[in-house]
């Protein structure tokens, strides 16, 4: 039914309480206001003028056209929807008994706003939809009307409150109604139908027939009913019962056996997942996910894996194609990457083998890329790259010559397409039509990437391609050279690459490999040369500073002989570069002071400036003490005196002198000292700050570190034996 009509239109109609000129709708329009309505708009035609929606005409009218040009439900039942609002799984009955009231319902709100129209209650549109649908008035749809031939307007006041709380509320199955109180549903407790449920998630195949015969194994030939309290023996039921049983099971735990019996069904199409989950990645190369499968096509080589990298924020995509899923593999799909795209912050990987290989790692580490491994067995944690190996599958690959199907079933139904005599006798690529190579699949690849996909509307993005919304980006793209990226994915040695460098070099598949700035004990990271079996690249172990190159001379087709004398020579230079300055400095080291006065030194400067105060003392005695002290203070037995040291005697000799002098000399000295020695004249120094001491006089720093020194010294303490022996303490201070 045409909704918007011109009055020409209007008037060709011919409808009740209508003009039937277009002059006359014109001026109705006019009287009823309709040119100001949101129901009136200019007419886009040639010839301009004002049109009109049908829910602007009178009730009658409206109704006319209804029953003229509006149907009520399809031609044909409803396939069974798995809308958003509207459940898949439903019973066909209840489902049939829901759309048809959807249909009404839908015809009745456009009769309804005509009647709000025109400011009539909404009584009458109920009242008169009724009556119009009840006397056949209305075009109805022969499957709407054998499923509800009549309606009230209470009916349908009651359908439109449920339809709001869903459409499903609409959906009515009568043959449901004692839904769970069936014998096999109720039997011993609920424990039959929790065998029968274990029975077929364990063995989905088994028919009604064989249930029936695990049930008489399991609880005999009868079964305990409960009815209004009172519990019941009654017989096995018949097999249509176990078939008819089974097949409701199915549908109403249709998701527990799934998961049971086809985990990977499940996890695709059950299990729940959000969306759009990665929305806030909307900046290029903030993330990458990148994943292999196989390519649904075989090349005149054999199969191929594809490896697929895909930016989150722009759908950008990069292929590259293996002949069989390896680390080294990973790690050319990402410098590629890198090279098309820029460097990324951050890459979501499969968590195969290949990706988690300790030298994609030490790859991404080198690069400043943040790896991301996802679960085992949890391919929704990369849903993106996903999706993308699917498009490459079913949009590149099955125009692809050798195109194997994307499952078994393909497969099968590929080969039947071809003759039995035309496949006799033919291996598999000439069944499929192989012509391709590798390097053709990985060529075909790319240009499909960069000319096809790049430029298709991704619903992703807005309706936006990956080449528009990477084209709106302004942040920079950081780029990295191509030669650093080749020199990062270098081969590695076993051991994670790490080796010592002995005398010999550094040892790989039982050669060595040699130069002259090489030092023993050093160890290093090893990079092999893929072009040159003869050359290896050392870094420190982080990888954060090249060192240099080393040779194998065999490998390398250089004389050995030849190659050592020279690498000793440029060794010996090296080393002597290195010795030479520690030998001026051992020679600096044996020239001056020897290490213990130097440490001696050292220690005179730590010590504190600090005079202990003099401690109150008490004399210790034993008798041992006692006897000793008899030693000294017994009579000594007369004998020759034992000689004075040198330095005692001198001093002695100086007092003497010194006394005789004053005795006989009427000189006044300037100094009383000049007579005495070094020595003495310390002593005396000395005695003379004790005295101070003595007295309460503080010292100073300096002083009082003087003082300290020279009584630690060896002539200090003989001086003050001698004074003490001969009492001759005061002799010194009287000068």
């Amino acid at each position: 039914m045409k909704e918007w009509m011109s009055a020409k239109e209007i008037a060709a109609e011919r409808l009740p309480q209508v003009p039937e000129t277009e002059s006359g709708v014109i001026r109705l329009a006019e009287r009823s206001g309709w040119n100001d309505h949101p129901y009136a708009r200019k007419r886009q035609a040639r010839g301009g003028g004002m049109e009109y929606k049908f829910l602007l005409l009178p009730v009658a009218a409206q109704i006319a056209l209804m029953q003229r040009y509006r149907k009520i439900g399809g031609d044909t039942l409803p396939e069974a929807r798995a809308e958003p609002m509207l459940a898949a799984n439903l019973p066909d009955k209840a489902r049939i008994e829901r759309d048809a009231r959807l249909a009404i319902l839908a015809v009745y709100d456009d009769f309804l706003k005509g009647i709000r129209a025109h400011s009539r209650a909404p009584n009458t549109a109920l009242n008169l939809f009724s009556v119009k649908y009840n006397n056949r008035s209305l075009q109805v749809a022969a499957w709407v009307r054998d499923v509800i031939p009549s309606i009230s307007p209470r009916s349908i006041m009651r359908w439109r409150a449920a339809a709001k709380n869903g459409a499903d509320k609409l959906a009515v199955d009568r043959s449901k109604g004692r839904k769970g109180s069936g014998l096999l549903e109720t039997a011993n407790g609920g424990k039959v139908k929790a065998f029968i449920l274990g029975l077929i998630a364990h063995a989905p195949h088994l028919s009604g027939k064989q249930v029936l015969t695990q049930c008489r194994a399991e609880f005999g030939d009868t079964l305990k009913v409960t009815s209004k309290g009172v519990e019941t023996d009654i017989g096995m039921p018949a097999e249509r019962t176990f078939q008819l049983f089974l097949k409701t099971l199915k549908v109403t735990h249709k998701v527990e056996l799934l998961k049971l019996t086809n985990p990977d069904a499940y996890r695709s199409h059950m299990l729940p997942s959000g969306t759009n989950m990665l929305s806030h990645i909307t900046d290029p190369n903030a993330l990458w996910q990148i994943d292999a499968s196989p390519v649904d096509a075989l090349c005149t080589d054999g199969r191929h894996s594809v490896y697929v990298c895909i930016d989150i924020a722009t759908r950008r995509m990069v292929t590259y194609v293996s002949k069989t899923p390896r680390a080294s593999a990973v790690g050319l799909l990402t410098r590629k990457a890198i090279l098309v795209l820029g460097k990324p912050e951050g890459i979501k990987t499969d968590n195969g083998s290949d990706f988690r290989a300790q030298e994609i790692r030490r790859l991404f580490d080198a690069l400043g890329i943040e790896i991301d491994v996802s679960d085992a067995y949890s391919p929704a944690q990369k849903g993106h790259v996903e999706r993308a190996i699917k498009t490459f599958q079913h949009q590149f690959a099955a125009l692809l010559p050798g195109y194997v199907g994307h499952n078994v079933t393909d497969r099968k139904a590929i080969e039947d397409r071809k003759s039995f005599a035309d496949r006799l006798g033919q291996d598999t690529a000439e069944a499929f039509g192989v012509s391709l190579t590798g390097a053709e699949l990985q060529r075909l690849s790319d240009e499909w990437c960069q000319n096809v996909y790049a430029h298709a509307p991704h619903a992703g993005l807005d309706g936006l391609s990956p080449f528009q919304k990477a084209a709106q980006s302004r942040n920079p793209i950081r780029t990295i050279d191509a030669r650093a990226l080749d020199v990062l994915l270098m081969p590695v040695p076993r051991r994670n690459g790490i080796r010592t460098i002995t005398k010999f070099g550094v040892r790989e598949d039982g050669h060595f490999y040699r130069d002259g700035w090489m030092m023993p004990g050093d160890d290093v990271l090893c990079r092999m040369d893929p072009n040159d079996k003869g050359k290896m690249y050392l870094f420190e172990v982080d990888g954060g500073k090249y060192l240099g190159e080393a040779i194998c001379p065999e490998l390398a087709g250089i004389h050995p002989e030849t190659f050592e004398k020279a690498r000793k020579e440029l060794n010996s230079q090296l080393l002597k570069e290195r010795v030479d300055p520690i030998k001026r400095e051992i020679a600096k080291i044996v020239k001056g002071p020897s290490l213990i006065e130097k440490a001696l030194d050292v220690a005179r400067r730590d010590v504190p400036n600090v005079v202990a105060l003099p401690k109150r003392a008490e004399e210790h005695s034993t008798p041992q003490i006692a006897a000793a002290l008899d030693v000294i203070t017994a009579p000594q037995p007369l004998h020759e005196p034992k000689p004075l040291a040198d330095k005692v005697a001198d001093l002695h000799e100086a007092i003497k002198r010194e006394h005789e002098f004053r005795a006989t000399s009427k000189v006044v000295h300037l100094d009383p000292d000049a007579m005495l020695s070094e020595p003495a004249r310390l002593f005396k120094w000395a005695l003379s700050i004790e005295d101070k001491i003595a007295a309460g006089t503080v010292l100073d720093d300096a002083t009082a570190g003087k003082l300290t020194r020279f009584q630690a010294t060896a002539d200090y303490q003989a001086m003050k034996d001698f004074m003490k022996d001969f009492g001759l303490e005061n002799t010194l201070r009287t000068f």
